[in-house]
């Protein structure tokens, strides 16, 4: 009973939308939540009790960053559920590998994150916080009322409790494992027709090939683009197909970060997390986020150094929320490409990840898919698929001309660049579309 009140309160906060006169107004309220949260989390974590130690509630904004390695280096001590990292491993990981994604531990959910460095993290989650999610999830994401029928279908790497508490009587919740072949979620989409598509760029871009093929035939009432950095190449083939505005999730392993609001810009969820900005010397308006998540309890998130590049958007938007607007979110830290300087000795150039993907696209617009892959220093990798008719080696010398312009204009060395075919399917693995695999 307290679980489906919990429920309700979180959802009818999140569909109401923000009720504070201005942004004033909103930090004030903000601020005393922050405040309250870490006071509570200082008694309950041996881990901040000791980090925080002799600085003031007041002045969390000088507690030491943590990041994915000390997270998980202090977990025992930074959880207050008292859940140990191997016993959560063991359980996790053994989900994973039956794919029964129910069991938890002593009644708190257990998952994986993703992983994409290389360094895979845990996540625990309460009953209390489980329902405050999901109703937080559906308030701002669910284009009608709770009590009507919807049926979602949520493509994942792995299931969780935390998803499946979105699904009830009239909410009709669908797993569909990023594992299984495209064929079966081809046959499975059209038979069950959901209303609601939730899934990765890669997942959503492959079904809207389908769909302008005519191999299938669904027409959700709102498509979702989670887990990956939304490319603009893909979006404007899935809105075609789809006939739709693709909304998008921002979320991972420290908390439910941002969402688009009806206009199609995505908002951080400030009324839940408290996003400071790391902004990044030389590019106005792109920021670092450092998290602090004032909703969850069972494993605390409290100056969480992401590893992120957002981009600021410039004029408000029309929906008049006093959350931050995002324009965009790049990509990742460890995907920033680097050059050689120009000058004998100068320091290596940071290629970003929007550089590069901006570069490929306005030079070859034709292109259907690509990626690029930095794979030593001053050796980078180009793949692409081009359609039926269009001269390959055309694309590749454009390519090749617009990277030697974006060098030229940040003052570094072309780098020596490879071509090859994309040969990147669907599956439980992100798709980066710039991926940095050499270390400096």
């Amino acid at each position: 009973m307290r679980r489906a009140a919990s429920f309700l309160l979180h959802y009818l906060r999140a569909r109401r939308g923000p009720r504070y006169a201005n942004r004033a107004a909103f930090e004030r309220w903000r601020e005393s939540r922050v405040q309250r949260h870490i006071a509570r989390v200082r008694r309950a974590s041996p881990f901040y009790r000791e980090l925080w130690a002799g600085i003031p509630d007041a002045n969390w904004r000088v507690f030491p960053t943590i990041d994915k390695s000390a997270m998980m280096g202090g977990f025992d001590r930074l959880n207050t559920v008292g859940v140990a990292k191997a016993e959560a491993f063991a359980v996790a990981e053994a989900a994973e590998r039956s794919r029964d994604f129910k069991p938890s531990l002593r009644g708190i959910t257990v998952g994986l994150s993703s992983g994409t460095s290389g360094n895979r993290g845990l996540f625990l989650v309460s009953p209390a916080e489980q329902a405050a999610w999901a109703g937080t999830m559906l308030g701002k994401l669910l284009p009608v009322s709770p009590l009507s029928r919807f049926k979602i279908a949520f493509f994942l790497r792995a299931n969780s409790n935390l998803y499946a508490s979105v699904g009830g009587r009239r909410l009709s919740f669908g797993f569909y494992d990023l594992l299984d072949p495209l064929g079966a979620h081809v046959e499975r989409l059209g038979r069950e027709q959901p209303d609601l598509i939730a899934a990765p760029p890669s997942m959503l871009r492959a079904l809207a090939d389908t769909i302008l093929s005519g191999s299938l035939v669904v027409r959700p009432r709102r498509i979702i683009a989670v887990a990956e950095v939304l490319d603009p190449l893909d979006r404007g083939i899935i809105e075609r197909a789809f006939g739709q505005t693709a909304h998008q999730v921002y979320q991972c392993t420290e908390g439910f970060l941002g969402c688009t609001c009806a206009h199609g810009t995505m908002h951080l969820n400030e009324d839940i997390v408290y996003i400071e900005k790391e902004y990044v010397p030389g590019r106005p308006g792109v920021f670092i986020p450092i998290v602090t998540d004032f909703s969850r309890m069972a494993q605390p998130i409290i100056r969480y150094r992401l590893n992120d590049l957002l981009v600021e958007r410039e004029k408000p938007c029309p929906c008049g929320s006093p959350f931050t607007a995002i324009a965009r979110i790049e990509g990742r830290c460890d995907d920033i490409f680097y050059a050689s300087a120009r000058q004998t000795g100068g320091a290596p150039v940071a290629v970003y990840p929007d550089f590069v993907t901006r570069a490929i696209i306005r030079a070859a617009p034709e292109v259907e898919q690509y990626r690029a892959v930095q794979t030593g220093p001053d050796h980078w990798t180009i793949e692409i698929d081009v359609p039926e008719g269009v001269e390959r080696p055309t694309a590749e010398v454009r390519i090749r001309q617009a990277i030697d312009a974006l060098c030229e204009r940040l003052d570094c060395r072309p780098p020596l660049l490879a071509f090859a075919s994309f040969a990147r399917l669907p599956g439980d693995r992100k798709l980066r579309r710039v991926e940095r695999r050499w270390t400096p």
